[in-house]
């Protein structure tokens, strides 16, 4: 809650029958007040200086503007958490993720199309990610779609001062590189993939907090901007350098072995720490499976997920690495790490990618 006052919350959906759907389950909480409804963009517009809404949920189909159209506009009127509200389709997986790139902070999927009769399957995860939102950092939500800003420039910009932590020789000779990332992570990824090198010595696997339905478009936008060859993970699948792996929507990533190599292994067992797929079942396989030690990096997100993982690679000799509060959407996963001790080295995002090559080549 903010400063003990209610999140206040516009419901933006183009249907009656989901905007009260929306809204009861919303009310529902304590926490939460709907203070505007808007039918349409013009609406959404006028509510926002009339009402001052913490967080806004946003349907992306739409008759005239829809809200790809009404994002950027709403974000130059007053920057506030958005919450994209899609169909779980293909074209629906594809707005989303330009949604994303233009400010959102994260999204929920309408469970049968633009009129979900049945939103309550999803109704838990909507009053979570609204929750989640008040607390997102609106600003570094929109830094991060600003690929055009190099690292070095950025590096050259003031940093708040980075949590004082013991820091460890990197290990020698690690044989994996693991991410987690959770909300706000699809455009931390999208800058951090991007800057590793076609030559990075070694396989990179990524969990990142999807919904089935959706980490396909993710993995083929990242693919088009990476030097890195990035894959949706199937089981099977060979874990080798130059290649990118992210976990499929509803499914765990857990790393295995076929004879002398790594491959992709996927089970639908019910959800860790409330996700399918989780950064603590891939942590924990790696952990098992790896002689050598690994590289994990956690970025920003809700929640704990990665930090029973984390605790088993470190304890395997691995070296650990969190987003800084400075560049994290929400500092949840990153900080869990950060405050159980785990993290060698804390870096705002856009010192990560560096971060990587200096431990890899030491």
């Amino acid at each position: 809650m903010i400063n003990n006052k209610k999140i206040r919350v516009m419901i933006v959906d183009d249907s009656a029958f989901m905007r009260k759907v929306i809204g009861d389950i919303l009310s529902a909480d304590p926490a939460i007040e709907v203070v505007a409804k808007a039918k349409n963009g013009n609406e959404a517009l006028q509510h926002l200086k009339e009402s001052s809404p913490d967080v806004i949920t946003l349907d992306i189909e739409m008759p005239g503007k829809n809200g790809l159209e009404i994002l950027p506009e709403i974000m130059a009127v007053k920057p506030v958490p958005v919450v994209m509200v899609s169909s779980l389709t293909k074209d629906g997986a594809d707005a989303t993720m330009r949604a994303l790139d233009a400010g959102a902070v994260d999204f929920v999927t309408k469970p049968s199309g633009t009129i979900s009769l049945d939103m309550e399957k999803v109704g838990g995860e909507l009053l979570q990610k609204v929750l989640a939102a008040s607390r997102a950092s609106v600003q570094n939500a929109l830094t991060h779609r600003l690929v055009a800003k190099s690292y070095s420039a950025l590096q050259g910009q003031s940093r708040a001062p980075m949590p004082n932590v013991p820091r460890r020789e990197p290990p020698r000779r690690p044989e994996m590189l693991l991410i987690a990332a959770s909300t706000g992570g699809p455009n931390a990824l999208q800058e951090l993939l991007p800057a590793l090198p076609k030559d990075f010595p070694i396989p990179v696997m990524v969990v990142q907090h999807m919904p089935p339905g959706f980490t396909s478009s993710f993995a083929l936008r990242l693919n088009e901007r990476s030097q890195l060859t990035v894959l949706e993970g199937c089981d099977g699948m060979p874990v080798r350098k130059g290649v990118a792996v992210i976990a499929p929507g509803g499914h765990h990533l857990m790393l295995g072995r076929k004879g002398a190599d790594f491959v992709c292994r996927l089970a639908e067992t019910p959800p860790v720490r409330s996700v399918r797929p989780a950064a603590d079942v891939l942590f924990a396989s790696a952990a098992d499976v790896l002689v050598g030690p690994a590289i994990a990096v956690v970025l920003t997100g809700m929640g704990k997920d990665g930090l029973d993982g984390t605790r088993l690679l470190r304890a395997k000799g691995a070296y650990v690495i969190a987003e800084s509060k400075e560049t994290c959407v929400i500092f949840g996963m990153p900080g869990a790490i950060v405050e159980a001790g785990l993290a060698d080295e804390v870096l705002p995002l856009y010192s990560i990618a560096s971060g990587l090559e200096r431990v890899i080549k030491n």
